[in-house]
């Protein structure tokens, strides 16, 4: 398991890594927020632990965040407080779970035994909207059987939107998605991508509308669908 550490405290990150080591675990130390954001966006991990007080960007920022880009990546979220306001608000940030400090390190391997069981039961999920039908995990976008042959960063747009499909999908969000994949990924960048994907799709009965000044919404289209491609 590939995990990213993301812990502003030297000593306590060093005695981590080397006890996740030990347990098997490949593991990347991160000493702030803004090089955990930028490592967890570019590099591919299989979890993630974040200090809430982290320096420069604080935990629950690089969280909400990641989740743009990441949503499926799970994450345990560590701190020094253990109000229950606080937990909350971290797992409404998106966190998978939560350890408050100190805390014994079998505990910690224990819950991140129980991340893993968790993800392996999402490798197989699947987004399904009208005909169209996205293998997640094996980055596969089919309609009717037949596969739909798109570019890395069309895809990527894709899940987004339909993760989120009937619902409106920010440029600000598709901005911070793509951006893993083009430094200058901009607002302009992301017409251009839901022109190309508006062709694509307009004969596989589905939809991307512009909501003005909000950004767009994939909806599925009443009526026959067209041909596979």
């Amino acid at each position: 398991m590939n995990l990213l550490l993301a812990e502003d405290d030297a000593l306590l990150a060093d005695a981590l890594s080397a006890q996740l080591r030990r347990a098997g675990f490949e593991v990347e130390h991160a000493p702030n927020g803004a090089v955990a954001e930028y490592l967890l966006v570019r590099q591919t991990f299989d979890a993630a632990i974040l200090d809430i007080g982290l320096p420069m960007l604080d935990g629950l920022t690089v969280l909400s965040r990641v989740r743009v880009a990441r949503p499926t990546l799970p994450v345990l979220l560590l701190t020094a407080r253990d109000e229950l306001s606080d937990r909350v608000e971290g797992l409404d940030a998106g966190a998978d779970d939560y350890l408050a400090k100190p805390f014994d390190i079998p505990e910690l391997l224990a819950r991140l035994r129980a991340l893993q069981r968790r993800a392996a039961g999402r490798i197989d999920q699947r987004l399904a909207l009208g005909g169209l039908e996205l293998d997640v995990a094996g980055r596969e976008l089919r309609f009717a059987g037949a596969r739909v042959a798109l570019s890395p960063r069309e895809l990527a747009l894709t899940e987004l939107l339909m993760q989120k499909a009937g619902r409106v999908v920010t440029k600000e969000s598709i901005v911070a998605r793509l951006s893993s994949w083009e430094a200058d990924f901009s607002e302009n960048s992301v017409e251009v991508y839901v022109h190309r994907l508006r062709k694509r799709f307009g004969e596989l009965g589905v939809v991307i509308k512009t909501i003005r000044g909000f950004g767009y919404v994939m909806e599925a289209v009443d009526g026959p669908a067209g041909t596979a491609p």
